[in-house]
């Protein structure tokens, strides 16, 4: 897949660099353009529309061919260590401040900023990024303090800090922005460009404890190569036309992911309906299934190693409609059902196919037993983990039997994201903290099917949490789950089947 911001990265390193475009000879070089910026900047000044700068100061090459800059009156000093690459014959190298007016962004006074006011559009930090022009803010303020005029290049300075955007209109801006505002002609596109390139060196430079931000002293001393006016503008049309390119391919690789996910899904919603592969005759029923394991528990419980379950449940077919048989009570519930299966499919409630259980809740007081190492949700990811981060609490040998994770055993998030499920695929045991569900089938079956089965119901928002605020799946609500159970012959055919199809669907 085409990595296109790994490729406008790219443009703009080169477009900066001076190597994007040919030079021409003919153009006026960039030194010109200062001599013009410094002059209109002094009659600013002395029209009193702007302060002169405190920092003004002037580069340039020496007969050793070193760069050297001189600030106000003072002696020349070497700045080569700063010199971050060559740039071609004909560009120059400036601060910030010597090129453009900056006009740090200041809160309007008092409270006067309001949705729908008469006053002037207000934006503070946080602006719109992600488009090269500033979408508009419901905000106004009828007592601005920092204006930021038509065609100026906005630079967020915290939170987060380096993004920019071009405001084709007047605004009023806060502390969390500044505006960069280009003189003597200079196009308000390239400036933008340039900005956007300066983004990881006003990043690298940021600081702050609560949120990271850089100084008017951070941008103003800002080091930038400038290309002669002309060669500007060819920089800016080349880099729109491919921008614009690459823009076209980002709307095509949406548009593809979306279909690959739509694709995905369509198998999966096949695949639980019993229409993805072909049911086999002799394929032993799902019914007989059913029944194996229901002995199974039945051998359990009179061994004691498991009580018997007070809503035990049981769900027959009879004509076309399907009940469920708890203790004496037989309850039609048609209503339930989501879709129709084949006729040697059966439908279960999950509690009556794995037995499962939450692991341990966190209690920093409890210290007996061993200090282990457990996961919890923010280990558990769909059909993966990630175990580069493990925390540790006390288990006895109690909790160690309840919480411990075996090869194949499925866990489900009961919080977070809840439902996302993985199968533990590891030789090695795990124990888990109380917002994992551990579901362990009480005969073997094919549990990559019952994964799938909670990768669909979560797309299909057929499982919810709970509960006020805070919301999880209960063991109550996990138990109680309703599944479509295909044979165990067909379970397999089927996840074979999902895992192929899938695996084409990515590589195309």
């Amino acid at each position: 897949m085409i990595d296109t911001q790994a490729i406008r990265n790219k443009i703009l390193d080169l477009a900066i660099r001076g190597k994007l475009v040919p030079q021409d000879p003919n153009d006026e070089p960039a030194s010109v353009l200062l001599e013009r910026i410094r002059a209109e900047r002094e009659k600013l000044i002395a029209e009193g529309k702007i302060k002169k700068e405190k920092t003004s100061s002037r580069i340039f090459r020496g007969a050793d061919n070193t760069h050297y800059e001189i600030v106000g009156n003072n002696a020349p000093v070497s700045i080569e260590d700063e010199i971050p690459f060559e740039i071609p014959e004909g560009w120059a190298w400036v601060r910030i401040t010597n090129l453009f007016e900056v006009i740090m962004g200041q809160s309007p006074k008092g409270d006067t900023v309001s949705l729908g006011s008469d006053g002037i559009e207000f934006h503070q930090g946080k602006i719109f990024f992600g488009s090269k022009y500033l979408s508009t803010s419901p905000y106004e303020t009828n007592s601005p303090s920092k204006i930021a005029p038509s065609n100026s290049v906005l630079l967020s300075v915290r939170a987060p800090v380096g993004k920019v955007n071009i405001t084709e209109r007047e605004i009023c801006i806060g502390r969390g922005l500044c505006s960069v505002i280009p003189l003597a002609g200079m196009t308000v596109d390239y400036v933008y460009y340039l900005m956007l390139f300066c983004e990881n060196s006003f990043v690298n430079q940021a600081t702050g404890t609560t949120f990271a931000a850089i100084t008017a002293d951070i941008v103003k001393k800002q080091l930038i190569p400038l290309p002669p006016l002309d060669e500007q503008r060819r920089i800016v049309s080349k880099i729109d036309q491919t921008f614009s390119a690459l823009t076209a391919i980002d709307s095509l690789k949406t548009q593809y992911a979306d279909n690959l996910a739509s694709l995905k899904k369509s198998i999966l919603q096949e695949a639980v309906m019993g229409k993805l592969v072909p049911q086999d005759p002799n394929d032993e029923p799902a019914s007989v299934l059913l029944e194996r394991i229901r002995a199974e528990k039945e051998r359990l419980i009179a061994k004691g190693k498991i009580k018997r379950d007070k809503n035990e449940s049981r769900i027959f077919k009879r004509g076309n409609s399907y009940y469920e048989l708890q203790g004496k009570s037989e309850v039609c519930i048609d209503d339930e059902i989501p879709f129709d299966v084949p006729e040697n499919w059966a439908w279960s409630r999950l509690g009556e196919i794995f037995q499962h259980n939450t692991g341990k809740a966190l209690n920093a007081k409890n210290q007996e037993g061993n200090l282990l190492e457990y996961i919890t949700t923010s280990n558990l990811y769909w059909n993966s983990f990630d175990l580069r981060t493990l925390k540790r609490m006390y288990f006895n040998e109690q909790e160690i039997k309840k919480c411990t994770v075996t090869k194949g055993d499925l866990l489900v998030c009961e919080g977070g994201d809840i439902g996302r499920a993985a199968i533990w695929p590891y030789d090695y045991d795990i124990l888990i903290q109380n917002h994992i569900h551990r579901l362990r089938a009480f005969l073997p079956i094919c549990t990559k099917f019952f994964f799938f089965l909670f990768y669909h119901y979560k797309q299909k928002e057929m499982i919810e949490g709970i509960g006020i605020g805070i919301k999880g799946l209960s063991s109550n609500v996990l138990h109680r789950l309703l599944f479509p159970i295909p044979p165990l012959a067909e379970q397999n055919r089927i996840v074979s089947t999902i895992e192929n199809s899938i695996s084409k669907v990515s590589s195309l």
